[in-house]
């Protein structure tokens, strides 16, 4: 009997795995029809920072085909996620309890909208601010000319950190929900939240205070409407494990 439902789960995985797959397929035909569009879109932002007679260039043969065709790659993969996600939470939810998947919900979904802001908050607010900042600062005498694969790398690279970084209201909500923090905790460490955070910005974005700027502070009230979030979603586990810590402090 165990072999036969180790059995039916692993065909459920695979078939799960490859509705992901498909759903990546079908994303990635459109983006690939337009990838050279898609690319120029991209590479927006720095174009109309450069200065004038400045453009980005190619210094490999492939790399007009191969930058465009990554870029359309990872979008597909981007745009897909949420089915992704959805066939992963298809595929435990059977094992969760009721008040889990009451909570899991709403979490699944705002993590995926949050990256999706994080990742828009980071081409259409930081990135102006930020290339505008690195095209002041060439050095008289220097031709800033970037090839388009390091552009591409950089942007994925700062999406990427600006949609993880927007996640933080829901990685609050699930700390206090396992208990691995109390949420008094988080209100009363909010001074070393906000240092860690700095500093957390200071690894992943460009070495200016501008760009860790704009990363730190929306994170750092992100994490303020994680607080919020918590307290609200998780009323009844916040009030009872209180009362355990009352009892626990109670002298015998």
């Amino acid at each position: 009997e165990e072999s036969d439902i180790a059995d039916r789960l692993l065909v459920e995985l695979r078939d799960r795995l490859l509705k992901a797959m498909l759903a990546v397929g079908i994303c990635f035909i459109p983006c690939a029809l337009y990838m050279n569009q898609l690319f120029t879109f991209v590479a927006e932002p720095l174009k109309r920072k450069l200065p004038a007679g400045a453009t980005l260039i190619a210094t490999s043969v492939v790399a007009p085909f191969t930058v465009p065709f990554k870029l359309a790659l990872v979008l597909a993969i981007g745009i897909a996620i949420p089915f992704v996600l959805y066939q992963a939470w298809a595929f435990v939810a059977p094992g969760l309890y009721r008040h889990e998947k009451k909570l899991a919900v709403p979490l699944l979904v705002s993590s995926v909208l949050l990256f999706y802001l994080g990742a828009a908050f980071a081409y259409y607010v930081v990135f102006p601010v930020m290339l505008s900042f690195f095209v002041a600062t060439t050095p008289a005498g220097v031709q800033m000319m970037t090839d388009m694969g390091s552009y591409l790398d950089f942007v994925m690279i700062m999406l990427l950190a600006f949609g993880a970084a927007f996640e933080v209201p829901v990685a609050t909500v699930l700390l206090v929900w396992t208990g691995f923090v109390r949420i008094t905790t988080l209100r009363k460490n909010r001074g070393f939240v906000l240092l860690g955070i700095f500093i957390f910005a200071a690894f992943v974005t460009p070495p200016d205070a501008v760009s860790q700027s704009a990363m730190a502070v929306p994170m750092y009230l992100l994490y303020e409407i994680g607080i919020v979030m918590a307290s609200l979603l998780l009323k009844d586990k916040i009030a009872a494990r209180a009362k355990e810590d009352a009892e626990h402090k109670e002298p015998v």
